[in-house]
């Protein structure tokens, strides 16, 4: 098995998605990613999702392949996918910290960049790895 972590964003079909269709989206994941030992992160943000998700190679490619027909969802840009040593998120199937735009500005290293308005959709490979260490080792991490 080789671990690896894959990072993508895309835009939700519905900007103004309901609290009710995110927690939808959320048990589907942690029951299907459960079975197939696969853990991770979700972020939504003004219209637009942040994911990284973490486990064997074979099965994350193949979540993917998934993930990008999935009717919800628009213009699925996969950001990085890289052999990791440990997971970042071993405890969560998927996790859904819960964040403000005003959470967002005070990363750092992505504190101007939320603060001009920038979305999920205009993170580089970067700045995508900055945001998941701000998620791995910050006080969002439950």
């Amino acid at each position: 098995m080789e671990l690896v972590h894959s990072m993508y964003c895309s835009v939700a079909k519905d900007p103004e998605l309901s609290s009710e269709s995110l927690e939808e989206i959320l048990e589907q994941s942690r029951t299907n990613n459960a079975r197939q030992n696969i853990t991770g992160i979700l972020l939504f943000d003004s219209g637009s999702f942040f994911q990284v998700l973490e486990g064997d190679r074979e099965q994350i490619e193949a979540l993917l392949k998934r993930i990008k027909f999935d009717s919800r969802h628009t213009q699925m840009t996969l950001l990085i996918t890289e052999p990791i040593e440990e997971r970042s998120f071993g405890e969560w199937s998927m996790g859904y910290p819960k964040v403000t735009k005003e959470d967002l500005q005070s990363i750092s290293g992505l504190n101007d960049f939320f603060a001009a308005g920038q979305s999920f959709m205009q993170l580089e490979q970067g700045r995508a790895k900055t945001l998941l260490e701000a998620f791995k080792k910050g006080r969002w991490h439950l």
